[in-house]
Parts: structure tokens; C-alpha cells; sequence
């Protein structure tokens, strides 16, 4: 018994922390500057809804006196029921053409009532979440987070595409269809106990008795139905993410075809694709295998549900309390009522593994919700602070400690001062944490503390990995400046400068560049938007490192011809260009320790 309570207290906490979530998520649009709107179109949805469940209710009495009029064999109310109107002991009855009519109307008003309520709502959740993923630099610290620290918040891309259209149509279809049933319930049990009449049974009268047998009989199908189908929760939820984690590694070879090419690396990304697709696979015989338990149950609740309420109302009909119209009224509320109770066994799954259900539904929501907290906590995580001090001519690092994910030092509690007007090579053994110091310069390091005083004006900086967006060649270039700030003429200027001037005819083609440019072309497009945005400190991170020696050395002379007045702060390997800057710093640690950045600039020769 102690097991049970447990057992349903962490059920309860479970489903108050999904109701928590839901309204966490639902509630920004709901109180947005689209509130007005949206309140507007859930009102129009469920007074519709409404209106539907009163027009089967209509058609409830419309069917008892069809039934009534066939068995009277009353030919002109027969056909009165059919194409105009008639009277029952409940007032005006209208006919099957109006009621048909009045049916489509609605069904069809609140149909489209509903897209537009979904489309406004995805619209602007979706805009919502973009905005927050990418402000703060979030997108950046979700991703560090969950490759170095193993938090689950894999694959955003799928959260905001997929999860917010799956949360968005499964909230507004459940919900919606749950009121109705409401309704549907309130309804039909106040016909249903009217119809019904008492019973005895061991001497004990009960009045309404069909209502109770209704109630039980869903109560208990009800129970059924969550105690079978409750594993299909975590499956859902780990189907998306096996789903989006095959689709990302089929998007990497894409990227990457010429790196796997020259590496006849096809095998290895044969097994790669197929151990993903597998865990897809395993995992979705799961889910058909819970999936067809739930299917089976629901489906031999449907057949006995068919024929049950007429064993339930057999006493009446066979004891002359009821006519044939009377048991058709009876069988359609019972239906009703039964249906409504059961909507919880309906809602569980859905029609088809894909169609909106509570289990599903849960899943989008968890997933979902712990997307959105992943954004909240990328904006607590604290760094060094990295701030514009006016009047100020030099970057200063005051008692800045960096560490990794796991928190191994890389640093602690350096002071550093780079001064306006020199250019700094910052040299250091690979895994040192020179890298790690170019992201806290720009600000985007979130492990550590201390401060970093930045000098007015503007900073770029240019990591080895240049990337290249999707779109024209002159976006590409622009990049992140709008296409049109710049003319062609400058333009052309850059890239002839960084030895790309067979590419200035090609600025309004749109093809993949991140495949048709090799990677010293891409770092001399980087390159070339420094010269356009002229800016007066540079930092590079290894940023001509796919250059050979040459070309590297002709880039920062060109460099130095092209913006003299800007403030070059390199991190490199090769020594061969220390001959472009006027200070050498060394980033020396060993493994495990915090490291030390040495003063190595040699002395002038008197």
C-alpha cells in the first residue's frame, strides 16, 4: 500500500510539473501583443465547438422522432423531419437539411478559425524562440553545454521547427476537443438521465442509473488505458531525438563530402548513418509494440462500446418505458456521455502514432520545456565580463580565470594589457587555451570570471574555422554587414586583395559556397570582410592557418598595407609570421594546471 501512495504521489508531481510547463510555454503568446487576437480566435474555436455540441444535441431528439415516426409508420412527419421542420414534447424540431446545413457551417467556420489560430501562434512562438536562441549568445553556450557537459538539449533546430508546430497543434487540438467533450458531457448526461429513469437492484432504487453504469464503464477503461499505455510518453520522446540525430549526421556528409571523399571515408559513414538509423528503428519497434497493446484495448473498447448501451437500456425498452425512438435517443447519449468519460482512452494515442495524443504531447512538451530552460540557464552562466571602457586605448585583462566545461584551468587570475597601435602574436602549444582566450577577448566565453576591459571602437574577430552562410557570393562576402552596405567596387577591392579576384564576376550567384570554396578560400573571404569593415582591432584565431607559408605571409603584408591603422592581435603556430607583429606573447600551461601568458617579445639590438 506504501508503494501505491508513492507510486501515485510521484504521478501527481509528474503531471503538475506537465501542467506547469504547458502554461509556461502557452503563456508568452497569450499575454503578448497578440493577446487580444489570439483570446479573440480560442473564443471563436470553442463558442464553435459549442455550437457543434448543440447541434448534435438537436439531432439527438431529431433521431428520436425519425425512429418514432418510422415505427408509428407516420409517413408525413417522416418526411416533415427530412425537409422542413416539425414539433416534438421539447418545442421547435428542425429538419435534417437545416441541421445538416448549420453542421457544415460551423464545422467548417471553426476549422478555419483554428489553422489561423494555429499559423498566428507557431508564427510568432517560433519567432519568439529564434529570438531568444540566438540573443545572449545562447545558441553558443546551449551547444558547449551539451557537447562537453552531456545535458540533454540535442538538436534545437528540431525543437524549434518540429517541437513548436507539434506543441502548437497538439495543444490547440486536444484542448479544444477536451472542452468539447465537456460539453458534450454536461449535455447528454442531463438527457441521458432524463431517459434513463430509476432502477432496483437488491432492493436499492438508483435514479439515473445509466449515467452511473456510463461512469463506470469509462472510469474503468480509463485506468486501463494509461496503465497500458503510459511507456509510449518516454518513447515519443526518445523517437524525436533519435529521429533528429540521424537526420543531422546525414546533413553532416553533405557538408563534409569532400573531407569524406579524400579519406574514402564512406564505410565509416555507411556504419555511422546506420548505427544512427538503427537506434530509429529499435526504438520505434518499441513504440509500435506498445503502440499495438494500446491499439488492441482501445479497439475492443470501440467494438463492446457499440453494442453495450443497448443491453444497458434493454430493461427499459423491453418493460414498455421506452419506444424505438426513445432507444435510439438513449443509445446516442449514452454514446455521448461514454465517449466524453472516455476521452482520456480516445486522447492517448491518437488515430495514428503520429496524430496528436497525450503521449505525445507530454513528449513535445518535456522536450520543449527543457529547451526553453536551457535558454533561461545560458543566460546565468557567468564568464569574464567583457565591457567598453571609453578613453581607454589598450584591451586590459584584470584577474581573469578561464576554465573548460569540467572545470580544468586554463588561467587564473591573469592581468594582461594589449595596447592600441601594436600588433601581438600570441603563440602556445595546441590545447593550451589560447583559443580559449581569443572567445573570452570576444566575449562569448561563459566558464570563468574576472574582467576584460574593451577600448572604443569597433573588434572583429576571425576564428580558424571561417564560416560561410547559405545565399550569394556577395553575402557571403558581406557577411555579417547587410548585401548592400558595401558597392561592388569595394568589393571587388577585397577580394582582389586576398587573392580571390577570379570570384568578383560570381557576387550574385547563389550556389553551397561552404562547399565550393576550399578552406584557405574561405579564410581569405573572412579576410576580406575585415577589409571592408575596416575595423580598429582584429583579433585571429589561427585564422590563415589552411594557407601555405607564402600566401600567409602575403596576406598579413597585405594586412598591414591595407589597414595600418587597425590593431592586429594574431594567435598562430608558425613563427614565420612574427615578423608582422611588434610583441610575442606565449601561453604556456601544463596538463591539468593553470596556465601562465609569458612576455616573449625579444629586445631590440642596440
Amino acid at each position: 500500500m506504501l508503494q501505491i501512495a508513492k507510486s501515485d504521489d510521484t504521478a501527481m508531481r509528474r503531471f503538475g510539473q506537465f501542467v506547469r510547463d504547458t502554461w509556461r510555454l502557452a503563456k508568452p503568446y497569450f499575454t503578448s501583443e497578440e493577446k487580444w487576437i489570439a483570446i479573440g480566435l480560442v473564443v471563436a474555436v470553442l463558442g464553435l465547438s459549442v455550437l457543434g455540441v448543440r447541434i448534435n444535441v438537436i439531432l439527438n431528439r431529431w433521431n428520436g422522432a425519425l425512429f418514432n415516426s418510422l415505427q408509428a409508420k407516420d409517413s408525413v412527419t417522416f418526411f416533415k423531419l427530412f425537409l422542413t421542420w416539425d414539433h416534438d414534447e421539447d418545442g421547435f424540431l428542425p429538419g435534417f437539411i437545416i441541421l445538416a446545413t448549420a453542421a457544415i457551417v460551423i464545422y467548417t467556420l471553426r476549422i478555419y478559425a483554428t489553422q489561423w489560430l494555429q499559423i498566428r501562434w507557431r508564427n510568432w512562438l517560433t519567432r519568439h524562440y529564434v529570438d531568444r536562441w540566438l540573443s545572449g549568445k545562447a545558441y553558443y553556450r546551449i551547444a558547449l553545454a551539451t557537447e562537453h557537459t552531456g545535458e540533454q538539449t540535442d538538436n534545437p533546430d528540431q525543437r524549434i521547427a518540429e517541437d513548436v508546430r507539434d506543441f502548437v497543434d497538439n495543444t490547440l487540438n486536444l484542448g479544444r476537443s477536451l472542452i468539447a467533450n465537456a460539453v458534450n458531457l454536461v449535455s447528454f448526461v442531463v438527457i441521458l438521465w432524463a431517459l434513463s429513469g430509476p432502477i432496483t437492484l437488491w432492493g436499492i432504487t438508483i435514479p439515473g442509473y445509466m449515467v452511473w453504469v456510463a461512469i463506470a464503464y469509462a472510469g474503468i477503461f480509463t485506468v486501463l488505458t494509461h496503465w497500458i499505455g503510459h511507456p509510449l510518453i518516454p518513447l515519443n520522446f526518445l523517437q524525436q531525438r533519435v529521429e533528429a540525430d540521424f537526420r543531422y549526421a546525414a546533413v553532416r556528409v553533405r557538408e563534409n563530402a569532400e573531407g569524406i571523399a579524400l579519406y574514402d571515408g564512406e564505410a565509416e559513414e555507411n556504419a555511422n548513418l546506420r548505427g544512427r538509423f538503427d537506434r530509429v528503428v529499435a526504438n520505434w519497434y518499441s513504440f509500435i509494440r506498445h503502440y499495438a497493446y494500446l491499439n488492441i484495448f482501445t479497439y475492443a473498447v470501440d467494438v463492446v462500446s457499440g453494442v453495450f448501451p443497448f443491453l444497458v437500456v434493454a430493461p427499459r425498452y423491453f418493460g414498455g418505458a421506452l419506444p424505438l425512438g426513445g432507444v435510439t435517443r438513449v443509445v446516442g447519449a449514452f454514446g455521448q456521455v461514454q465517449g466524453a468519460l472516455s476521452w482520456f482512452i480516445n486522447a492517448y494515442s491518437g488515430s495514428t502514432p503520429q496524430d496528436a495524443s497525450l503521449a505525445r504531447w507530454r513528449s513535445i512538451v518535456a522536450r520543449l520545456s527543457t529547451f526553453d530552460r536551457a535558454i533561461n540557464d545560458s543566460q546565468h552562466v557567468s564568464g569574464p565580463t567583457v565591457a567598453p571602457v571609453s578613453g581607454r586605448d589598450a584591451v586590459q585583462l584584470e584577474k581573469v580565470t578561464l576554465q573548460l566545461p569540467d572545470a580544468t584551468p586554463l588561467v587564473q587570475d591573469a592581468d594582461l594589457s594589449l595596447r592600441a597601435g601594436e600588433t601581438v602574436l600570441i603563440s602556445g602549444r595546441s590545447g593550451s587555451g589560447k583559443s580559449t582566450l581569443f572567445r573570452a577577448l570576444a566575449g562569448i566565453w561563459p566558464y570563468g570570471r574576472g574582467r576584460v576591459s574593451m577600448p572604443g571602437g569597433s573588434a572583429m574577430f576571425l576564428p580558424q574555422r571561417a564560416y560561410i552562410p547559405l545565399g550569394t557570393l556577395r553575402h557571403v562576402v558581406t557577411y555579417p554587414a547587410a548585401a548592400e552596405a558595401f558597392t561592388d567596387a569595394e568589393i571587388a577591392h577585397a577580394l582582389s586583395a586576398v587573392g580571390l579576384g577570379q570570384l568578383v564576376h560570381d557576387l550574385d550567384i547563389e550556389e553551397h559556397w561552404p562547399t565550393r570554396l576550399s578552406g584557405g578560400e574561405q579564410q581569405r573571404v573572412a579576410v576580406a570582410r575585415a577589409l571592408l569593415s575596416k575595423p580598429d582591432w582584429l583579433f585571429l584565431d589561427e585564422a590563415t592557418a589552411n594557407l601555405d607559408p607564402q600566401s600567409e605571409e602575403e596576406l598579413y603584408d597585405m594586412l598591414r598595407r591595407e589597414l595600418p591603422g587597425t590593431t592586429l592581435v594574431s594567435i598562430a603556430h608558425r613563427t614565420s609570421i612574427a615578423q608582422f607583429h611588434t610583441r610575442r606573447l606565449d601561453f604556456r600551461r601544463e596538463p591539468g594546471r593553470p596556465g601562465q601568458i609569458v612576455d616573449v617579445t625579444p629586445v631590440p639590438a642596440e
